[in-house]
C-alpha cells in the first residue's frame, strides 16, 4: 500500500533516494586519508622551492661559527626569502636545493624589525617559485603545513593548525615583531625562514620562532607583511620607515561604534604598548586606543600602519585618528626615523 500511495502523489523511488542525506564516513580512516592527502600534496608541491641555508659567520672557516636555517625560492631567477636572524652577520651563505646541488648566495636586503631577509643564487636554472597566499584571509583552526630543515635534517614536513592570530613576538635579536601567526605545527632550530603553507599550497607565513621548552608554541611572520618587505628590500636593500613607538595588534571594533562614526572597516590597530619618550607618548597615545586612520587614510591592520609609515612621513607632523573607549579622537604626531633602520645605513 505504501508503494501505491507514493505513486499516487507522483513521487518515484529515485526521487526519494536523491533526497536522502549524504552518507557519513563509516570510519575515521576516510577523514584521516583526506587529511594525509592534503599534507602530502602540499609537501610534494613545495619540495622544489624550499632550500637549506648554511651560514659561515667568520672568514676563517676553521675558527668561524656556523649555523643553519631554511628559506624558499619566490622568483624563478633565484631570489630566496628567509629570516633576518638566519643570515645575521654572515660572512658566507651557502644554499642547498632539493636535488642536493649547492650554491653560494648573495645577501640582497635585510630587515631585522620584521625578521625577514632576501638572498639570491645566480647560476641555478629551472628554479620553481613558491606562490604567495593572503594572510589576511586566515582563520584560527585552519590546516597549515610547515617545511624546513630542523637541526640540518633537510626538507622536514610538519602539520598543524593556526592556533591564534595577531600575536606580538620579540625576535632573537631583540626586535618586537607585531601581528605574527601562532601555530602548533612543530618548529625546531633550523626551521627558521621556511614557509608556512595553507592547504592550497600557498605560502601564508615565514616560520620564525618556537618557544622552548613549551610544545606547540610556534610563530610565523604573515606573508602580507613579507610582500611589503620584499618590495622595499628589492628596491632599496633596506627599509627606511617612520617610527612612533608602539606595540600593536589587529583588533575588531564594536559594530555600534562602526555604524555611529560610519567607519570604513570593522577592524583597527589596538595599542598594547607605548615606549617612553617616543612620538606616541608625546602625542598622548594610551594603552587600549584603537588606531583607525593616519592622515585620513584608513587603517585596518598592523600591516596597513607599517605601509603608511614610510620615509615621507619622517619628521613631518601627521594626524592619527583613534577610538578611545567610544570617543573618536584626532591626535597630532610627528614620526621619527626608526633607529633600527637608520643603523643599517
Amino acid at each position: 500500500m505504501w508503494t501505491s500511495d507514493v505513486q499516487t502523489l507522483g513521487v518515484d523511488n529515485a526521487s526519494i533516494e536523491a533526497q536522502k542525506p549524504a552518507a557519513v564516513p563509516s570510519s575515521d580512516d576516510q577523514i584521516l586519508d583526506a587529511y594525509s592527502r592534503v599534507v602530502t600534496t602540499v609537501a610534494e608541491r613545495m619540495r622544489s622551492s624550499v632550500v637549506h641555508i648554511e651560514v659561515q659567520h667568520q672568514r676563517n672557516a676553521k675558527r668561524g661559527r656556523r649555523s643553519n636555517g631554511s628559506g624558499f625560492i619566490f622568483t624563478p631567477d633565484g631570489f630566496i626569502l628567509t629570516n633576518s636572524h638566519v643570515i645575521y652577520h654572515a660572512a658566507q651563505i651557502e644554499v642547498t636545493l632539493a636535488d642536493g646541488t649547492q650554491y653560494q648566495a648573495q645577501l640582497i636586503g635585510d630587515d631585522p624589525e620584521t625578521d625577514l631577509a632576501i638572498i639570491r643564487i645566480n647560476s641555478a636554472s629551472k628554479l620553481v617559485a613558491a606562490p604567495f597566499g593572503d594572510s589576511e584571509s586566515l582563520r584560527v583552526g585552519q590546516l597549515v603545513v610547515a617545511i624546513g630543515s630542523p637541526f640540518g635534517f633537510q626538507y622536514t614536513v610538519t602539520a598543524g593548525i593556526i592556533s591564534a592570530l595577531g600575536r606580538s613576538l620579540r625576535s632573537s635579536t631583540g626586535h618586537l615583531i607585531d601581528n605574527v601567526i601562532q601555530t602548533d605545527a612543530a618548529l625546531n632550530p633550523g626551521n627558521s625562514g621556511g614557509p608556512l603553507v595553507n592547504s592550497g599550497g600557498e605560502v601564508i607565513g615565514v616560520n620564525t620562532a618556537s618557544i622552548l621548552p613549551a610544545q606547540g608554541l610556534c610563530f610565523a611572520i604573515p606573508i602580507n607583511t613579507a610582500k611589503f618587505v620584499v618590495t622595499q628590500l628589492l628596491k632599496y636593500g633596506r627599509i627606511r620607515r617612520g617610527y612612533i613607538g608602539i606595540a600593536a595588534q589587529n583588533a575588531p571594533i564594536h559594530r555600534q561604534i562602526v555604524r555611529f562614526y560610519d567607519l570604513p572597516s570593522e577592524k583597527g590597530v589596538l595599542v598594547i604598548g607605548v615606549e617612553k619618550n617616543s612620538p606616541a607618548q608625546r602625542a598622548g597615545l594610551q594603552l587600549g586606543d584603537v588606531i583607525i586612520q593616519l592622515n585620513a587614510q584608513p587603517i585596518s591592520t598592523v600591516d596597513d600602519l607599517h605601509k603608511l609609515f614610510n620615509e615621507e612621513l619622517i619628521n613631518v607632523q601627521s594626524t592619527v585618528t583613534i577610538i578611545r573607549h567610544t570617543e573618536k579622537i584626532n591626535l597630532p604626531i610627528i614620526p621619527e626615523e626608526s633607529k633600527k633602520s637608520a643603523d643599517q645605513d
